[in-house]
């Protein structure tokens, strides 16, 4: 999930991911409602002068939540692709999915928005295989952006929902228990009823194909990392889609942290993806991973455009010192 400034792919708000004080939501509907009237008159100049903040703490609010929902990446469509042998790109230019095709059906990673579903299903059909035929819904974590459109997916196809413990009440609750954004309905969605619980080191088969899924929480407390193998192009490639390793702006690893443990998880998440041999680099979002250049490689001949081990142990790397260094900027506040 993502401020109004981009961040590795996701759009996060200073004051903490697409969440917003409830308080100044307060302040912003009486504002629009009863107008600078409905403050306490305590002299006109002050008067004057506590309209004026409110009304621009209003506007502020206004422009987060609409950067945070109307991404236009994240709705604008994007060629749909073989990334290699049976693993298909089926996602938007930013918000990632991915199809794997088995001899009894397809594997889903990731439903995205409830508007993304149309986007999906025709991406799917433009590439030769069939919306019906998706047996297995997964996805990289549970914020509206990945997983809101589980329900209707479900609902279309009769797809198995698949789920890592700790992100299971809140697909189910539509994401009000979530640690971070749970208080803002805004950022609720339809819930959707999961059929297996994931644990970590799980396996998820269909077909003869397996994908393993590993807990790599933090950004979310059940936050998934996928691996799985896959042939082509005469070879057999290690393919890792990264659930997210961000540190959200208003995410508090210490004092009164987001939720306990959560420093601990982040850690065992880096160890984790240090721990993964990949080929493959792919992510929740196509910016982890610069789909949208790989592509134009891809378009151009070259069929190992999506390779790239340096570029996923850079990135691990990258977003590990980020981690280190919000954390220590946290401990001396």
């Amino acid at each position: 999930m993502t401020s109004g400034w981009s961040f590795q792919g996701e759009i996060v708000t200073s004051g903490g991911g697409t969440g917003r004080d409830n308080g100044a939501d307060h302040v912003h509907r009486e504002i629009l409602r009863e107008g600078c009237h409905a403050l306490p008159m305590t002299g006109h100049s002050r008067t004057l002068f506590r309209c004026f903040l409110i009304l621009a703490m209003a506007a502020l609010f206004i422009g987060v939540r609409s950067q945070a929902q109307n991404n236009p990446e994240w709705t604008e469509a994007f060629p749909p692709h073989q990334i290699a042998g049976n693993l298909y790109y089926v996602g938007s230019k930013d918000l990632a999915a991915y199809l794997v095709v088995t001899p009894q059906g397809t594997i889903l990673i990731n439903s995205n928005l409830e508007s993304s579903v149309p986007q999906i299903k025709a991406s799917i059909e433009k590439l030769g295989f069939r919306f019906s035929d998706t047996k297995i819904l997964l996805i990289s974590h549970a914020h509206y952006d990945h997983d809101a459109g589980s329900a209707t997916i479900k609902q279309l196809t009769g797809a198995k929902y698949m789920v890592m413990d700790a992100d299971v009440p809140v697909v189910e609750d539509g994401g009000k228990s979530d640690f971070a954004y749970g208080k803002d309905k805004s950022n609720w969605y339809k819930p959707a009823k999961v059929d297996r619980v994931l644990h970590d080191g799980d396996k998820v088969e269909l077909g003869g194909v397996g994908l393993v899924a590993h807990k790599t929480a933090g950004h979310t407390r059940g936050c998934t990392t996928w691996t799985m193998k896959v042939t082509g192009n005469g070879r057999t490639y290690d393919a890792v889609i990264i659930g997210s390793p961000n540190v959200n702006p208003g995410y508090r690893l210490v004092g009164k942290p987001s939720y306990p443990g959560i420093v601990a998880d982040y850690e065992q998440t880096f160890r984790t993806l240090k721990s993964l041999h990949c080929d493959l680099f792919l992510g929740a979002h196509g910016g982890y991973y610069g789909m949208s250049s790989k592509y134009v490689r891809l378009k151009n001949g070259d069929k190992e455009a999506f390779v790239d081990s340096a570029g996923y142990t850079s990135y691990v790397a990258e977003r590990e010192e980020a981690f280190r260094k919000e954390l220590a900027r946290q401990q001396k506040q």
